[in-house]
């Protein structure tokens, strides 16, 4: 645990730290369980069977960090409190395996999540998640039969006793822990790299794609699409009267609007799709095998979602003017998309604003 902090001080990676935090769980859980056999058993067992599913939820949630993904804190919490519940309800004072069903199956499950988080990873975004996908794996199959035989024949029965007895399961545990330690340091720093290639990326304001980041990976999506037979569209997209939030209002303002116009072009786009900001009040979206009539519905869609944002008080956000073409209308490269599409951008802005035009062909 010592060592794991250190590497959560250095890197920062979120992964070092839920893996800190799951192993605080386990030991504090495990300290819990040596007063097993005493006076204190009524709180100490249940206690110590929610830290260790605490211990097990944080690695999911570790995990699941590796991906980028936050976890709920009712998520994390409702395992743990299920778990010291059930063992509460079952006179802990005198069965040392109170609650033990819910408690080993929430463990198999638990674990069974982090295993699949874990083997999602694409190899391209790690390799050392490997080791430990298996090893989370091996944890949720142990624990999913070790609940087998604790139903059929109970915690003194003969199989469970030798094969599943918990200095049986402290012993893989800790084996494991040994085994899976160099993957954790790789894991880490892996993330820490990604986090910063991530913020290399990335427009800091709105968390969409910059413009460079934005252009290389068009570009290449662009010419994949054009050798395969398909097209793509492309929309730039600006805010009307921009200039006059911030005079009026302030910048502070102007960077809502901005932010509340991200956060509409997210929540309508695919997960295929590129967004972007393009500069200053200026994004350009990229939607790979779609036709103009998709870049309307998604321009509406924007617009929708815009629209139902709450401004700050006193501040109304701006319509916007967007500009449309394709690569069948524009060629099979970026650069003559985005020409295209700027024409019909000025085009709409000419018309009066909070309009959407589309490039014609050999325009």
């Amino acid at each position: 645990g010592a060592l794991f902090y250190n590497s959560y001080r250095r890197t920062g990676s979120a992964y070092s730290g839920w893996w800190c935090l799951s192993l605080g769980f386990l030991m504090a859980g495990n300290i819990a369980y040596l007063l097993t056999g005493t006076t204190q058993q009524v709180w100490a067992d249940p206690l110590g069977n929610a830290l260790i599913v605490a211990g097990a939820s944080s690695i999911w949630a570790g995990s699941r960090s590796l991906h980028l993904r936050r976890t709920r804190a009712w998520l994390l919490l409702s395992g743990p409190v299920v778990t010291a519940v059930a063992s509460a309800l079952e006179n802990p004072a005198s069965d040392a395996w109170s609650g033990g069903v819910v408690y080993l199956a929430l463990m198999a499950v638990v674990m069974g999540l982090a295993a699949r988080e874990l083997a999602l990873l694409k190899p391209s975004e790690s390799r050392a998640h490997q080791p430990l996908a298996a090893s989370a794996g091996l944890l949720a199959l142990y624990f999913a039969v070790r609940t087998f035989v604790y139903v059929m024949e109970g915690p003194d029965g003969p199989e469970f006793t030798t094969y599943f007895s918990s200095a049986f399961t402290s012993m893989l545990t800790i084996v494991m822990l040994v085994t899976v330690s160099f993957s954790m340091t790789a894991l880490s720093n892996e993330q820490l790299i990604n986090a910063l290639n991530d913020r290399a990326s990335r427009d800091g304001l709105t968390g969409l794609l910059n413009r460079t980041t934005f252009e290389e990976q068009a570009g290449r999506e662009v010419r994949r699409q054009h050798a395969a037979g398909s097209v793509s569209t492309l929309i730039i997209a600006d805010l009307d009267h921009f200039k006059a939030i911030n005079d009026t209002h302030g910048h502070a303002a102007g960077d809502a609007a901005i932010q509340a116009f991200a956060d509409a072009c997210s929540a309508s786009i695919r997960h295929t799709d590129l967004a972007g900001r393009y500069g200053g009040e200026e994004f350009i979206i990229l939607l790979p095998g779609a036709h103009q009539e998709s870049a309307w519905i998604i321009a509406e869609t924007i617009n929708s979602h815009l629209a139902a944002a709450k401004p700050p008080q006193g501040v109304t956000f701006p319509t916007v003017s967007y500009g449309i073409a394709t690569s069948s209308t524009a060629g099979g490269d970026l650069a003559p998309m985005v020409e295209a599409a700027d024409r019909a951008l000025y085009e709409a802005k000419s018309l009066g604003r909070n309009r959407i035009v589309t490039a014609k062909p050999g325009n």
